[in-house]
């Protein structure tokens, strides 16, 4: 059954990452950057919940390569496994310093079709960690200034991508973190709207990059539970202003308040959230946020 796929797969992702923390002790090797993730990944192989993990385990991982005249260069393999890994491949962008930005798409596009012709169905992260050690540093020297590869990544600096993160937390009440929700929303230019109380929703749409580092910046503060339910990311060809503002279903990030009833008065009457889903476009949410068919 898929429940059962579902949980090999955990089951290995855990064992792979072990393995991974076994060999790489040292945070500087090899560090998780969403303990989060982990956590309920882990989470739902122990207690074989049947909710599936909404987040996908992202780590770091920096390689030291030798480099001709240049002794060492680090490489830094920023990596997240899809849920479904290892029968899909895991995302891994490896970064350096040194190499241009043609280099790097070139580096990324090798490994993924290294991985895509070795390793299909099986844990890879060890295999890839070896490639880039042996093969990444000789991408800082490649000249593609004469090739084809600067007419495709003119192409690729064109395409900007436009992403809306729905974003559930246990509950909001506090005030400086209502503020800050508000506050970096401008800040980043993001629309959306947040809704306070037991469940907190929070919904941010913009530039991938302002939303990622919303994302970041809001998770750093203390929660019981907070996690983004679902993402959506569009491609936009040219990605102008005008290309924006066209992907927007909300104007400007504001608070919502849905009547609230209970004798705090901190349960939003999550019809109106549903109704208000709707006019925008986004009924489809309410189900993945609450389990629940919205009515």
């Amino acid at each position: 059954t898929t429940e059962m796929a579902n949980q090999e797969e955990a089951e290995m992702q855990i064992s792979e990452l072990d393995l991974l923390s076994s060999m790489f002790p040292y945070e500087e090797e090899f560090a998780v950057t969403d303990q989060l993730a982990l956590a309920e990944l882990k989470h739902y192989v122990e207690n074989e919940s049947a909710e599936v993990p909404s987040s996908k385990v992202q780590f770091i991982l920096n390689v030291k390569a030798e480099v001709p005249n240049a002794s060492m260069v680090e490489f830094s393999m920023a990596c997240a496994l899809p849920f479904k890994y290892p029968t899909v491949l895991p995302e891994i962008t490896v970064r350096s310093l040194l190499l241009s930005r043609s280099q790097q798409i070139l580096l990324n596009s090798d490994l993924k079709t290294y991985l895509m012709q070795n390793f299909s169905g099986e844990p890879c992260m060890l295999s890839a960690r070896e490639w880039v050690k042996d093969h990444a540093a000789a991408y800082i020297d490649k000249d593609l200034s004469s090739s084809s590869m600067t007419a495709s990544d003119a192409v690729q600096s064109q395409v900007t991508t436009f992403t809306r993160l729905w974003i559930y937390s246990h509950h909001i009440y506090n005030k400086q973190k209502r503020k800050n929700i508000i506050d970096w929303a401008k800040e980043l230019s993001l629309s959306g709207f947040c809704m306070p109380g037991k469940p907190g929703v929070v919904c941010v749409e913009g530039l991938q990059s302002s939303c990622e580092e919303f994302w970041s910046r809001v998770r750093r503060l203390t929660w019981k539970r907070i996690l983004i339910r679902h993402r959506e990311d569009v491609s936009l060809e040219g990605g102008g202003h005008a290309e924006i503002q066209k992907q927007r279903k909300f104007s400007t990030l504001e608070e919502k308040c849905f009547d609230a009833h209970g004798a705090r008065g901190n349960h939003m009457d999550l019809g109106q959230l549903y109704h208000f889903l709707e006019e925008k476009g986004c009924a489809d949410i309410f189900q993945m946020y609450f389990g629940v068919e919205g009515h």
